[in-house]
This record gives C-alpha cells, sequence and structure tokens, in this order.
C-alpha cells in the first residue's frame, strides 16, 4: 500500500508538469488576446508562473526528490481548448472572453491542486513546502480574481455587442 509521501509527490509531479506546460501556452494567448488588460494580465501570469515552477522545485528539495513532472492529461486538454478558442475565433473581444474562460479553467484545476497539497503538506509536518505551497496557491487565487474582474468589467459586456453588431 502506497503511503501519503507517494500521493504527495504524485500530485507534486502533475501540478510541476501542468506548470511548465501554461510556461509554453502563456505567451501565444498573450499573442491572441486583443483587450490590453488581459494581455498585460497573461504577461504578469507568466513571470509569476515562472516564480511558482521555482517554488516547486524548492519543494522537490525539501523532500530529497529530483524536479520532474509526469504528464498532466487535464493541463493538456485545457490547453487544447485555449488553443482551439485561438484558431476558431477572429481576434477581438469575442476571442478574449474566451481565452479568459479557458485562462479560468487553468486557475481553478491549479487552485484545486495546491489546495491539496497545501492540506497535505500541513498534515505531513511539511512546514516549509506548505509555506511556499500557500504563496503559490494565494496568487493563483489572485489571478483568477483578476480574470473574472476583467471579464465582468468589461470583456463579456464588448464580446455581446460584438455579438449583436454582427
Amino acid at each position: 500500500m502506497k503511503a501519503m509521501d507517494d500521493l504527495f509527490l504524485y500530485m507534486l509531479q502533475d501540478v510541476y508538469y501542468a506548470e511548465r506546460q501554461i510556461l509554453k501556452a502563456l505567451p501565444k494567448m498573450t499573442k491572441a488576446a486583443q483587450n490590453e488588460q488581459l494581455r498585460q494580465a497573461f504577461t504578469q501570469h507568466r513571470e509569476e508562473t515562472q516564480g511558482q515552477v521555482d517554488r516547486l522545485q524548492q519543494v522537490f528539495e525539501q523532500i530529497g526528490k529530483r524536479a520532474r513532472g509526469s504528464t498532466c492529461e487535464a493541463i493538456q486538454g485545457l490547453i487544447e481548448e485555449a488553443e482551439e478558442v485561438i484558431s476558431e475565433f477572429e481576434q477581438g473581444p469575442v476571442r478574449d472572453a474566451g481565452l479568459v474562460a479557458c485562462a479560468q479553467a487553468v486557475e481553478h484545476y491549479e487552485i484545486a491542486r495546491y489546495g491539496a497539497l497545501l492540506a497535505w503538506a500541513k498534515a505531513c509536518g511539511l512546514n516549509e513546502a506548505a509555506t511556499l505551497l500557500e504563496e503559490t496557491l494565494q496568487e493563483e487565487k489572485k489571478t483568477d480574481q483578476l480574470l473574472n474582474d476583467l471579464a465582468n468589467s468589461e470583456i463579456n459586456q464588448q464580446a455581446a455587442k460584438q455579438a449583436k453588431a454582427a
């Protein structure tokens, strides 16, 4: 029977893979977005994501394991969805609304993973790892809120207006 530390490592490898894939996807999403605030949010989150990868590497060090990812089918699917939005919709407010939705799906996945990892780190007495995971969890929540605010303050309304004008 596998122990809790095996589950922790399994999910840590999953989210490490996910973050590295997100690093690759964010420049494409930034380029595809028309809304300047959305572009800035994607650019800022890419910088944060690099810091998150660095923190994950520190967590691997703390548990005495080599930092490596394991394929995460969920994140691959979410990134594929964003690529479909980019290819199926012209640059503009409707595509931006789709990109926000795709980015929030990624954030929600990450929030779920980091929440579980944080709880497990605390339960296992991995206090330094818990601190690093908490920092990342808060960044993911902040990014999700920023995307939500952008969508509700202007992007969704602009997309709806474009649809009515067409």
